[in-house]
């Protein structure tokens, strides 16, 4: 199911209250044909496919676009409603969000496993044979196993909340009326350039020429900027700050693209430099769930070796993805939200 959005290009005499009411009334009924059907399939599924069910997934589209378009048009709506709302929608994106990062974790990292410790048709993986690989298999997919079957505990839990079905009525009143500051809804083009220029700014902050290399090796042995504690380096702290600019991005680029299908203006272009910093931080997770299951207390050396090269491999996805994206990163020209159609791009 494709990730595309739901509100259609609105006629030219549209007042910018128009479009905003027209957007989340269609967002906010998605919401609640989607919300049965998800919580059905929460309680129903096994917890063994990678990639959210149908209702699951439109669900969680729905609450990121209303939540994307409170914040960047936060300056049309009554500021405690939204504030409320966006909060709520936050709530329930991490609830829902969990059990598939989890499962997308384990796919990652276990085919990783398999095929470092396997053959390859160009030869054997630098794994192959070696003793600690099944062990370290076994402990990963304990780990994730358990992690996921928490997570889908609480979900079950807490769909059935009083904090649920709040954010239903909400999004009930929602769809019969959107609560303006203005009739008109004050200016809308402006905002959605702001969104764009704070992607704009973001991505120039990148260390893009760091990053100009295909496969960056320099990754492993650079630990960022990060303050010593009592003179030893928290290489875990490290490479989170490391990471931390590349998926602040990652948030700018979803706002800028839910701003831009507002206005009925998408670009394609966003769609996959949004793939790419999903792969980005993927693979910057999963490189913190192999470093942490290489701390697990009475493992053996060997158990710790293929983690840690696990981990490498991992960090050496991180430092892939950030090099497609500076590949695909385009010239985001000011003024794009209100002209006639996406800009041509200009690769970086």
């Amino acid at each position: 199911m494709t990730d595309a959005p739901m509100t259609a290009s609105g006629p030219s005499t549209a007042t910018t209250g128009e479009i905003l009411s027209r957007h989340l009334t269609a967002q906010a009924g998605a919401f609640l044909r989607a919300l049965p059907q998800a919580v059905g399939e929460v309680g129903s599924r096994p917890g063994a496919v990678v990639h959210a069910p149908a209702g699951t997934a439109d669900l969680l589209r729905s609450v990121r676009r209303i939540g994307g378009a409170l914040h960047t048009f936060a300056a049309s709506f009554d500021p405690v409603w939204a504030q409320e709302s966006r909060t709520e929608l936050r709530w329930l994106l991490n609830l829902l969000a969990q059990e598939p990062g989890y499962l997308r974790r384990s796919t990652r990292l276990l085919g990783a496993l398999d095929s470092l410790s396997g053959s390859e048709p160009d030869g054997p993986g630098m794994l192959a044979g070696h003793a600690g690989a099944p062990k370290a298999r076994a402990l990963l997919d304990r780990q994730l196993t358990l992690a996921r079957t928490r997570a889908h505990s609480t979900v079950l839990q807490e769909l059935r909340s009083a904090r649920l079905h709040a954010l239903a009525d909400r999004m009930t009143l929602l769809v019969g009326e959107v609560p303006l500051r203005t009739p008109d809804g004050g200016p809308l083009h402006p905002q959605a350039d702001a969104a764009l220029a704070a992607l704009t700014t973001g991505a120039q902050q990148l260390p893009l020429l760091r990053a100009a290399t295909p496969y960056g090796g320099d990754g492993l042995r650079r630990l960022g900027s990060v303050p010593a504690a009592r003179g030893v380096l928290d290489a875990d702290a490290a490479l989170a700050a490391d990471d931390a600019p590349w998926n602040r991005v990652r948030i700018l680029l979803k706002r800028a693209r839910y701003a831009l299908e507002v206005c009925a203006r998408p670009v394609p272009e966003l769609d996959a430099l949004d793939r790419t910093l999903g792969r980005h931080q993927e693979a910057s997770d999963a490189a913190v769930t192999a470093a942490t299951a290489a701390r697990t207390p009475r493992i053996t050396p060997a158990t710790a070796y293929v983690l840690g090269v696990v981990h490498a491999d991992q960090r050496l996805e991180v430092e892939a993805a950030r090099y497609a994206f500076g590949r695909q990163w385009p010239d985001l020209s000011p003024g794009l939200a209100g002209r006639e159609g996406p800009p041509a791009p200009r690769m970086a």
